[in-house]
């Protein structure tokens, strides 16, 4: 591995500074006892000529040069394909009971959010119309739980009006309309609403 790293060198010695500087006795003699490797060095330094050569004809190709001045002249098929989608965050973000409605929340328009994310669990809130959490919940309850309705239910009460609300880490039964940052011990944000 010595002598590879050593030929290597020599090889850059060559290319960029002109000549090999052999000062080393111990280089010059391993340099010596290499002269019978000097075909095998020979191929590697073709292919690396073949590879230079290649990227050089890239850089000199004239089309390559008007895609880097105007790369989008030569794309226009695929802008076409990609569509931004609009989508807005509801500010302030509420919490309320089954009577509310879903949708975007403003000020003016004040809608339950149906996108809230967790940002502690990084998990979506589900949202469960006419039941309420039983006060024995736990943490492990939803952590084991989310998001498999069947095991939920388990600790569900029903009740008309109310809104039950979870994420992995956290729960809420709402029944009046509720300003979500009001509720400091959340971690739940709007996660955008598409237009």
């Amino acid at each position: 591995m010595a002598d590879d790293l050593d030929q290597l060198l020599d090889e850059v010695e060559s290319r960029f500074c002109g000549s090999t500087s052999d000062t080393n006795p111990t280089r010059v003699s391993k340099t010596r006892s290499k002269t019978n490797r000097t075909s095998n060095a020979s191929v590697e330094l073709s292919k690396h000529d073949d590879i230079e050569g290649l990227i050089k004809d890239i850089f000199e190709d004239a089309s390559f040069d008007d895609e880097l001045v105007n790369p989008r002249a030569s794309h226009k098929s695929s802008v076409g394909s990609f569509t931004h989608t609009p989508s807005k965050k509801c500010c302030p973000a509420y919490l309320g009971g089954s009577s509310a409605p879903f949708g975007l929340g403003t000020n003016i328009s004040q809608r339950t959010c149906n996108r809230l994310r967790c940002t502690a669990c990084d998990f979506s809130v589900a949202t469960y119309d006419d039941y309420q959490w039983d006060k024995s919940c736990d943490y492990l309850f939803f952590r084991n739980s989310m998001p498999e309705l069947d095991k939920l239910k388990s600790k569900m009460i029903r009740k008309r009006g109310s809104r039950a609300y979870a994420c992995q880490c956290s729960w809420r039964s709402i029944q009046q309309l509720t300003e979500l940052q009001l509720d400091q011990q959340l971690r739940w944000v709007c996660g955008k609403h598409i237009e």
